[in-house]
């Protein structure tokens, strides 16, 4: 099932993705999912972020060939760090390039969403507490990244934390091809197969440090080719059964 958030008729509302009909729900998607008799064609409405969470706790360094590319030791736990909800954009938004950085680069990623709040989960109960699967660009500065020696400037700008087009309740996290393309290039190819630490472990570990929310979102970290974009560029996260999420890059 694919759940969307949407604005329509100057609301913001949740709905299932039925084809090219959304069937309205009331209220949120999380605890139950009680359609309405409103529903609406995909053109007629504008997708946003499909759900709008407390934080984002994203994973650095969690595929091997990542982490060779940056020269980097493959972690004994994960590397976590946040992005704040200000920077939450949804599909076909623009990313702003920072007048303060030189180098703005890609991150495709499987976002994790939340549906109950969570609270040291077990690995074995993890999936109780997912709610369901989005793409994620994990939007990162990397100079600013790079001589800060910590990620928050780097990775926390309005507009760093584009995820969509929806969220897929119902697939196999653990073998998931994940594609990122520039101007329509394949730049990235992985699979979350190759994931140092699997979702479960994420949301078990997290939830061991944080309380999550529901609508909270967990960004598992990026497989390697990772890359720059450029104004004027085109940027696609395409996660195989998910969908595409498709942003542009523009100047402040």
């Amino acid at each position: 099932m694919k759940i969307v958030r949407f604005a329509a008729q100057g609301k913001t509302l949740y709905g299932i993705l039925d084809g090219r009909i959304v069937r309205a729900i009331a209220g949120k998607p999380f605890r139950t999912l009680k359609e309405t008799r409103v529903s609406y064609h995909l053109d007629d409405i504008r997708l946003l972020a499909p759900c709008a969470p407390s934080k984002i706790v994203a994973v650095g360094v969690n595929y091997k060939s990542h982490a060779l590319e940056m020269g980097s030791k493959l972690p004994a736990e994960p590397l976590i760090f946040l992005k704040p909800s200000t920077a939450v954009i949804g599909p076909e938004d623009k990313i702003v390039y920072p007048p303060s950085t030189k180098q703005l680069d890609y991150e495709g990623e499987l976002g994790v969403v939340i549906g109950r709040k969570a609270w040291s989960v077990s690995e074995e109960k993890a999936r109780d507490y997912i709610f369901g699967y989005t793409c994620f660009n994990d939007v990162t500065a990397r100079d600013l990244q790079r001589s800060d020696g910590q990620w928050t400037r780097g990775k926390g700008f309005d507009t760093f934390a584009p995820f969509g087009p929806w969220v897929e309740t119902e697939l196999d996290d653990t073998n998931l091809p994940i594609e990122t393309l520039v101007n329509g290039r394949v730049v990235q190819k992985g699979n979350t197969s190759d994931l140092i630490f699997g979702v479960h472990r994420l949301v078990s570990f997290v939830s061991k440090v944080m309380t999550l929310l529901p609508g909270d979102v967990i960004a598992t970290g990026t497989p390697g080719g990772i890359g720059p974009m450029q104004p004027g560029d085109t940027v696609e996260v395409k996660i195989g059964p998910i969908g595409s999420l498709r942003n542009y890059i523009a100047r402040e």
